[in-house]
């Protein structure tokens, strides 16, 4: 199945130094605008809280990455790869203070890929089968 999220190594790196730092579960909500933009925000898991507006795309070196079902609508036919970039973002994501932030990169998948995509599901439903 093709994955509809990625991670580059260089956040998978930051990943980890945040686990370490806060010593539990991470999870990801992708932002559909507020604040920082649309970048992908990252926050000890259940900080953040999901229900009935958003799916679950996947998870991410073993973090859950969630986005709102409207923003879902606008980039169902796109890959996402989450990166890191210097600067601080404004957002509430937890990598802020270390002075760099998550970032998204995008690209349309082929048809091919389009058709063997990994399934979304409900945010709830993916939080129960946990």
């Amino acid at each position: 199945m093709t994955p509809r999220v990625l991670v580059t190594e260089k956040a998978k790196n930051t990943i980890d130094t945040l686990r370490k730092r806060f010593g539990t579960d991470l999870m990801f909500h992708q932002s559909g605008g507020c604040c920082d933009g649309s970048s992908p925000m990252c926050f000890e898991k259940g900080d953040f809280k999901v229900g009935g507006s958003d799916i679950w795309l996947g998870k991410i070196h073993d973090c859950d990455f969630f986005m709102s079902k409207d923003q879902f609508e606008y980039w169902k036919h796109t890959q996402l790869t989450v990166d890191i970039t210097p600067g601080r973002g404004s957002s509430f994501s937890i990598e802020i203070p270390m002075g760099i932030r998550f970032m998204i990169h995008s690209r349309l998948f082929t048809d091919e890929e389009f058709q063997d995509l990994s399934p979304v599901k409900e945010a709830e439903e993916a939080i129960q089968s946990e």
